[in-house]
């Protein structure tokens, strides 16, 4: 069909590596990922992290192949600068279509990331029926014991990951009579919190469990419904209510990667040409690490490191080394098939390694966070976390965060522990490192923030997903 392989990159929301199967997690909650990894043609990259930890900054980074202090999104506004190219612009200069498919607000024509699609679906209420077709809403109803919340009206129970599996199937079949490649980005949201998988899957994750289906389904809603009230008691969870929490979160992840593997499967029989697929998160999800729930505040490693898979991308199987971000592996898409790579900020993984890994974190969200936990405790300690923007740059042995507060040195995976003084040597090198990755990239595009065009629908389906909305 084509020369130039299709590439399909997708995105899992909120999966942490350390839950993942290829992660050496306990519980099989990836099985279809894992056996693509292993593969001839595949290849788990076991320390790729997260460039922000949330969804607007990370996806930002992935579909410009910039750094968050650079693109903004997510750190100083809402929007990339229209003056910055997607990915999809470039791959479009070289004669690719493309297509996305996103349930998220932060991914869509609010924030900029939807330029260079041709094909845009931004799943919400409205524009369901539109956008996947009757018969797949039919479908999913039909289903909807296997793959949705069960018989209820209650929106929270229901995830779209089952209908944008389907219209991006639909889309893939159809490409056989094309010429062009295709470049396919995909944003599961299954994983982000409320958790809600299956029934089938907590029976498995949970068959330990003192607590019946029905209560276990009310803790994950009341962590997702009081998420800010929980952060701000000192001990939120009992250890049972701890499992019953993970048990969810694993069942969504392990939903996904079913659909995952239906994709994968379909491709293969496909008559489309070569075709890479990339799988990944955009950011991890906090349990009770620094007194935490969801994803903010913080850039630790349960947070930022998240899985990568990559399947039929040789240059992959060739990389001596794990260190990796999700700009390195679109770079080297990017050059891979002749598209500039101008601006981009990402290594080619062909003919450079990269020794450390950048994960940033805003101001500004992290003000509109606080303010809601010191809201609801006064007492709430503020005092262990860094009010201005926050860098913190990963080794396979070290941490270096940085802020206007000042820095500190973690020995992993201790994340807690500043051990600067034991280590001097370390930190300075980090903080010459810092200082000269800062002036070469990391400053900002644009000189102000840019600001995102919400409508009122994609502020109330951010609300409905936990964010606090202005």
């Amino acid at each position: 069909m084509t020369e130039r392989p299709n590439i399909v990159w997708i995105t899992l929301e909120s999966t942490r590596a350390d839950h993942t199967t290829m992660g050496g997690y306990g519980r099989e909650t990836t099985p279809n990922v894992q056996r693509i990894a292993d593969s001839d043609a595949g290849r788990y990259f076991s320390e790729c992290y997260s460039h922000g930890i949330w969804t607007l900054a990370s996806s930002a980074s992935i579909l410009t192949a910039t750094y968050p202090s650079y693109h903004g999104a997510g750190m100083t506004g809402d929007a990339i600068p229209a003056a910055l190219p997607t990915v999809a612009e470039r791959f479009k200069e070289v004669g690719y279509d493309t297509a996305c498919i996103s349930p998220n607000s932060h991914l869509s024509s609010a924030t900029g990331l939807d330029r260079g699609f041709d094909e845009f679906v931004w799943l919400s209420k409205s524009t369901l029926r539109k956008s996947v077709g009757l018969q797949t809403v039919l479908s999913y109803v039909r289903n909807i014991q296997t793959h949705g919340g069960g018989l209820t009206l209650d929106t929270r129970r229901h995830s779209t990951d089952y209908m944008l599996n389907k219209l991006a199937l639909r889309w893939l079949k159809d490409r056989q009579t094309e010429e062009a490649p295709l470049f396919l980005y995909l944003h599961y949201g299954g994983p982000h919190h409320p958790y809600h998988p299956p029934d089938r899957f907590l029976e498995e994750f949970a068959s330990d469990s003192n607590l019946s289906l029905d209560e276990i389904k009310e803790i994950g809603l009341d962590h997702h419904d009081n998420l800010y009230e929980h952060m701000a008691e000192s001990s939120p969870f009992t250890a049972e209510e701890w499992e019953a929490l993970a048990a969810l979160y694993d069942g969504e992840i392990a939903h996904v990667d079913e659909f995952v593997g239906e994709l994968f499967d379909t491709v293969q029989s496909l008559d489309i040409g070569h075709t890479i697929f990339v799988i990944t998160s955009d950011h991890g999800e906090l349990f009770g690490e620094s007194g935490l729930l969801a994803h903010q505040l913080v850039t630790n490693e349960a947070v930022s490191h998240v899985p990568l898979v990559t399947h039929g991308l040789d240059v992959a199987l060739a990389y001596e080394g794990e260190l990796v971000q999700h700009a390195d592996v679109m770079t080297t898409l990017l050059a891979m098939v002749g598209a500039p790579t101008d601006g981009t900020q990402g290594i080619d993984l062909r003919t450079e390694h990269r020794d450390f890994v950048v994960v940033q974190r805003g101001a500004d969200r992290y003000q509109q966070n606080v303010d809601k936990l010191t809201e609801l405790n006064p007492n709430f300690d503020t005092s262990r976390f860094s009010e201005s923007t926050l860098t913190a740059l990963f080794t396979s042995e070290f941490k270096y965060q940085h802020s206007d507060d000042g820095a500190e040195l973690y020995l992993l995976p201790d994340e807690s522990s500043d051990v600067s003084e034991l280590y001097p040597d370390v930190a300075a090198d980090f903080d010459t490192l810092l200082v000269k990755w800062w002036g070469m990239i990391g400053a900002p595009v644009a000189k102000q923030p840019q600001v995102g065009r919400f409508t009122d629908e994609m502020r109330e389906q951010l609300a409905d997903l936990g964010y606090l909305i202005d």
